[in-house]
């Protein structure tokens, strides 16, 4: 069947590599081989350049992997629009979450989606903003879920809830025991930060920057868990969502620095690009998505 060449092909323009591409749909590599063989000789091209490392799309290549994205998703949405014929949402969702919605807010909304949906594939990519952006621009995703700004062309933002921010510090630190803190009180600070491309990384920057802040020092970690343990230990103050902290504030491990005029909130949103239909697995994921908001928010 054509599609499932087609599928071969794409899987592995996208891995750049014959054997994880067989690893990920069950096929030994002669067989992944035998399918892009196949495919050449039904367009009389060559489609890939191959050595033992690595592949390359040809430009034919490069052509039949735009097209072949497109066939392959009007096939999913034939075959959720035959299977709503039977009341039934089956499919895959590749999801991609920022760090802060995919490790505190997703799990249980994807296990509530599970119970509900359970012939649903449901694959979940955790990374920062900007990388999120660039897999949902690349057509690797079908939905990202962020909470940093997304300026990418094509991509269709969404808001679907609020997340509070706190200004963080160990219990010993001086700041924790005054009673107001304002902004300016915050110069030649050390700070503790996430690396660029991530959604907090840019509140935080952008806080820094309106109040005109003079840095000491800072650190930067590329998870938020690291940013935790760092302020935990005395490193520095940092910016981070109370759902990242709720567990260290409540053990008293971490505490909030009483800030006046408190932190804005930010906007979480769900993205996904303009050009593309949502199948119907997609639809019912953000249907969830959206009626869990107010839960989510409590």
């Amino acid at each position: 069947m054509i599609v499932d060449a087609l599928r071969v092909f794409v899987t592995v323009a996208e891995q750049n590599n014959f054997s994880r591409a067989g690893e990920l749909l069950n096929l030994s590599q002669p067989a992944v081989s035998l399918q892009i063989r196949n495919l050449e000789n039904e367009f009389n091209a060559k489609l890939m350049h191959r050595s033992p490392k690595h592949v390359v799309l040809t430009d034919a290549g490069e052509i039949l992997y735009r097209q072949a994205k497109q066939i392959l998703s009007l096939y999913e949405q034939g075959k959720q629009d035959i299977h709503l014929l039977h009341q039934k949402v089956t499919g895959s969702i590749q999801i991609g979450a920022s760090f802060t919605i995919g490790e505190y807010i997703l799990p249980r909304l994807l296990a509530d989606f599970a119970n509900q949906f359970p012939e649903v594939d449901l694959s979940l990519t955790i990374a920062n903003t900007e990388e999120i952006a660039l897999a949902l621009k690349a057509n690797k995703l079908d939905l990202g879920l962020v909470e940093g700004e997304v300026s990418q062309n094509g991509i269709q933002i969404t808001t679907y809830m609020k997340d509070e921010m706190l200004l963080l510090a160990s219990p010993d630190h001086p700041l924790c025991a005054k009673k107001t803190v304002k902004p300016d009180m915050l110069h030649d600070c050390t700070w503790v930060l996430r690396e660029h491309g991530s959604g907090t990384r840019s509140y935080s920057d952008k806080f820094i920057h309106t109040n005109d802040l003079r840095v000491k020092r800072s650190y930067v970690f590329t998870s938020s868990q690291g940013v935790k343990e760092a302020v935990a230990a005395g490193l520095g103050i940092s910016i981070l969502s109370r759902w990242i902290v709720r567990k260290e504030l409540e053990a008293g491990e971490i505490t909030a620095i009483p800030l006046n005029p408190k932190l804005t909130e930010r906007d979480f949103w769900f993205i996904q690009n303009k050009d593309n239909s949502s199948s119907m697995a997609v639809q019912m994921f953000i249907q969830k998505l959206l009626e869990q908001t107010p839960f989510v928010r409590s």
